[in-house]
């Protein structure tokens, strides 16, 4: 078995300019490496060469440029996707308990998955349990009251794909209400729903865990009716573009209110104005997305 041999920042410098791109701040570049990893923006580079040869006039600012570009994105995406979670997370607990009551959600007679129910609940209660020291909401329902945990308060202790899950082996009744909420009240809408707060899920872990967003191809691709697919990008032969992260916007554009996408296409706006070079159609954005949206 082979390994690959050890290379200072001063050799990874080399082998990029071996290569063909102009770094001429070099301090900057080493700094950079240093701090992010060679191999972690290796990725952000991909679209500036061809078979490891960079294009005439790559420059390591321009992989620094789409780097940084990536990483506030994320920071604007994650913003706006907490706020989804809490609404979701908010009306489930008033719906559910409506009809079941604060403690309901421990009974699994409510749920058409009793194995995933555990599993969820489960979960949770490690965070309960971890949390507990720390945090005086749970403190007060545990150590004064000694009762069990009220789901609006309990939610607080999901993730996005445990409320996701939660959701999806919920009641019809409790669904199709929840869904209205976020204005969905055609027959499939739970489905579509749940299918949102899946993608959903999918963004959020890699934003929260740094990954590249930058010319992502998504192998679980967003489900979207008609009407949203007319503005996903079509290619020359016709087919279309939905692997890239606009489409996961374009969810994000009906489960915010109209005022709260406004804002998060405003930031993503500034961000292509302080990073001009950023080429948006590697997020699958369309040329006219900023009228599109």
């Amino acid at each position: 078995m082979t390994s690959k041999e050890f290379k200072s920042i001063d050799e990874q410098i080399k082998i990029l300019e071996s290569r063909g791109l102009n770094i001429p701040e070099k301090e900057t570049a080493k700094d950079f490496l240093l701090k992010n990893n060679y191999y972690r923006i290796s990725g952000y580079s991909l679209t500036l060469r061809k078979n490891d040869i960079f294009y005439k006039n790559a420059t390591f600012q321009n992989i620094m440029d789409i780097y940084h570009f990536d990483h506030e994105l994320r920071h604007i995406l994650l913003k706006y996707i907490e706020m989804i979670e809490v609404h979701i997370k908010s009306v489930f607990a008033y719906e559910f308990t409506k009809q079941h009551g604060a403690a309901g959600y421990l009974d699994p007679k409510y749920f058409t998955d009793i194995n995933q129910h555990k599993i969820i609940l489960d979960n949770a209660n490690k965070q309960k349990n971890k949390r507990l020291p720390h945090e005086a909401y749970l403190k007060h329902f545990i150590c004064d009251l000694k009762q069990d945990i009220p789901l609006w308060a309990f939610v607080d202790l999901l993730t996005i794909a445990d409320i996701s899950f939660l959701y999806s082996i919920s009641e019809d009744t409790i669904k199709d209400a929840v869904a209205a909420e976020f204005g969905l009240k055609v027959k499939s809408a739970s489905k579509i729903l749940s299918n949102h707060l899946h993608s959903m899920t999918i963004i959020r872990n890699l934003c929260a865990h740094g990954s590249r967003l930058y010319n992502r191809l998504f192998e679980q691709k967003p489900s979207l009716n008609k009407q949203e697919k007319k503005l996903l990008r079509t290619g020359k032969d016709g087919t279309i573009d939905n692997a890239h992260l606009y489409g996961f916007v374009i969810i994000m554009r009906k489960l915010l209110p109209p005022r709260d996408f406004a804002e998060m296409k405003e930031g993503i706006l500034q961000l292509c104005r302080q990073y001009p070079f950023v080429r948006m159609d590697y997020y699958g954005f369309r040329s006219d997305w900023k009228t599109a949206l």
